[in-house]
């Protein structure tokens, strides 16, 4: 992999769209996972966001940043993604809580996963998280690939079975 990552904080007008997506794809797992039927998903998502981001991009403890990816050194940054986390205090210190993460289909298949899950952990280590914790939905093979790629382990597992 070459080129580098930056995170950067975003703007208002990149939080609009983020949100759009990020509303819709949660939807969509939650349709997937079979936790949420189709009618009541688009809701029930946005009573979500509502509760962990109430104040949307000045939400305290919420931390929104663009993924930009630059191929080569000197080339302009391109927008890559976004990455949301929070961190709040818990009894072994302060924990960043890996709420989404997304690189667009265009940059897949390029290693800006696995390099976005290293910049988080620079950037939660800033912050003063000396840990780490996320969720991941059970048919998202590919994250589950970049989360054990970069040291993740499992703590707890949900499992369901169609009858």
């Amino acid at each position: 992999m070459s080129g580098l990552i930056r995170l950067t904080p975003m703007n208002a007008e990149q939080y609009e769209r983020f949100e759009q997506r990020s509303l819709a794809d949660f939807a969509e797992d939650k349709i997937r996972a079979g936790t949420w039927t189709e009618e009541e998903a688009p809701q029930r998502a946005k009573e979500s966001f509502a509760h962990l981001l109430p104040q949307r991009l000045d939400t305290p403890h919420a931390h929104l940043y663009m993924i930009e990816y630059s191929g080569s050194a000197g080339q302009n940054p391109e927008e890559a993604g976004y990455i949301w986390f929070n961190i709040t205090e818990k009894t072994q210190g302060k924990e960043a809580f890996l709420l989404d993460i997304l690189v667009y289909d265009s940059f897949q298949g390029k290693g800006l996963g696995t390099l976005t899950m290293k910049a988080l952990e620079q950037e939660a280590r800033k912050l003063g998280a000396v840990r780490i914790g996320l969720h991941v939905f059970g048919h998202n093979e590919r994250a589950l690939h970049v989360y054990r790629k970069t040291g993740y382990r499992i703590t707890d597992i949900q499992m369901s079975k169609e009858l």
